[in-house]
């Protein structure tokens, strides 16, 4: 496997930083004026509480599990020789709309303080019935921002997933993970096609769809980690970006089929090559979001659980060492148990949270809208105290996205890039950073 590590010159791309950070779209008045009820500035959540390791909220140990290599390879002697990235991107022939092109209400959902710089729209009839979710990028994967030759964005999607993570009712395809991988070369061109999210059964002669919200992701190295809330005890599913699959029957089935295999109508299906198991029953703790932090010394995976407004408890924040060794590149690092666990637990009063982001000591926790059709609140917190972004006449501090998707930060551009609803969009950390007074 081609080892794309940390250590290769970075291309800063001067020229497009220069596109990218040039004056904001007008997107704040197609946002929309902030509604009466949303007008009440909400009370600060104040600084967050360390957890020590031995406190038993503070601990979440992750167990590292590997599908046999034996069942991978029986699927690829079945399927195909795997493919990577480039040659999925070789099929993007979906067009992204910029924001130009996108409806007055899907760009409500947008930020409104600070504004988006990027922001486009998928279309309705993919999209249709499925629910956006998590977001990383090539930022995430490698430092100099570039995946082979290319800059991608991987937009995460859920069949049927309702508010909150459940599921609707029963119905053909309820559940299904799928992933866009987005052609990012050309900023004015954005291209996707999708691979679906699968795991294999059975020894590796067949594979299931991921039943999954997927409300958090990150591409690190040639490893793709995603939560998961499939009611067991899995919390990541571990993806290998070098081992994507072919469907060779077009059908809305999952698996195999008379005459070969389907991925639900898509092109591309990820077999899970791992996971990572939590401690305890089905009620334990689990990450709802990720993100990766590349300011940490090794690079870090951080997380924090969803809480819901009314619980009587405080959502808790974790971070985990990524793997240094070669031969485990994009996983976690792990003790002789084969156990991940976290180096550094928090406790915020921070409630429904989407979104989390970290850099050095500060954290950013993207809190989802209290209602239908409002706007999110996007907190810095650290230890001292926490910090939002007003806006409007009433300074109210609703100023972040609707639906506040998960956050990835592009450390090559500077930017934050998120999604609520069809919208997909970026914004420099500074701008974020300054809106914070």
């Amino acid at each position: 496997m081609k080892h794309r590590g940390r250590h290769r010159r970075r291309r800063r791309g001067r020229a497009l930083r220069a596109t990218l950070a040039g004056t904001a779209l007008a997107l704040t008045a197609a946002a929309t004026l902030i509604s009466a009820s949303q007008a009440t500035v909400a009370d600060a959540p104040g600084g967050l509480k360390p957890v020590s390791a031995s406190d038993g909220s503070g601990r979440l140990p992750l167990a590292e599990h590997r599908v046999p290599g034996r069942w991978l390879d029986r699927l690829a002697s079945e399927m195909g020789r795997p493919v990577g990235v480039g040659t999925v991107l070789e099929d993007a022939d979906l067009p992204l709309r910029d924001a130009a092109g996108c409806s007055t209400a899907e760009k409500h959902s947008l930020p409104v303080e600070p504004a988006a710089t990027r922001a486009y729209c998928f279309g309705g009839s993919d999209t249709r019935g499925w629910r956006a979710g998590a977001v990383t990028t090539s930022g995430d994967a490698d430092d100099d921002g570039r995946w082979g030759g290319n800059r991608v964005i991987l937009s995460g999607w859920t069949r049927g997933a309702a508010e909150g993570g459940s599921m609707d009712g029963p119905a053909p395809g309820r559940g299904l993970a799928k992933v866009a991988f987005v052609d990012a070369d050309d900023p004015g061109a954005l291209r996707y096609t999708w691979a679906l999210l699968a795991v294999p059964v059975d020894g590796g002669r067949d594979y299931r769809g991921l039943v999954s919200p997927l409300s958090g992701m990150v591409w690190y190295q040639d490893k793709l980690l995603v939560t998961t809330r499939e009611g067991d005890r899995d919390a990541l599913y571990v993806y290998d970006m070098d081992r994507i699959q072919r469907a060779t029957v077009e059908s809305d089935a999952v698996g195999r089929v008379r005459g070969g295999w389907a991925a639900h109508g898509y092109r591309f299906v990820l077999p899970a090559v791992g996971s990572y198991t939590l401690p305890g029953g089905d009620d334990a703790s689990r990450p709802a979001t990720v993100s990766l932090d590349r300011s940490t010394s090794p690079d870090s995976l951080v997380a924090s659980e969803w809480v819901p407004a009314d619980a009587d408890r405080r959502t808790r924040l974790w971070r985990y060492a990524l793997s240094r060794e070669p031969d485990r590149s994009g996983l976690l690092a792990t003790d002789s148990s084969g156990e991940a666990a976290p180096v550094e637990a928090y406790e915020t009063k921070t409630a429904d949270v989407r979104g989390v982001l970290a850099r050095r000591s500060g954290w950013y926790l993207a809190r989802a809208a209290g209602s239908p059709g409002g706007h999110g609140t996007l907190w810095h917190q650290d230890t001292d105290g926490a910090r939002a972004a007003e806006c409007g006449t009433d300074e109210t501090r609703h100023c972040w996205s609707g639906g506040s998707g998960s956050l990835s930060y592009w450390e090559e551009t500077g930017e934050v890039w998120s999604q609520s609803g069809r919208m997909l969009f970026a914004l420099p950390l500074t701008s974020i950073d300054r809106a914070l007074g």
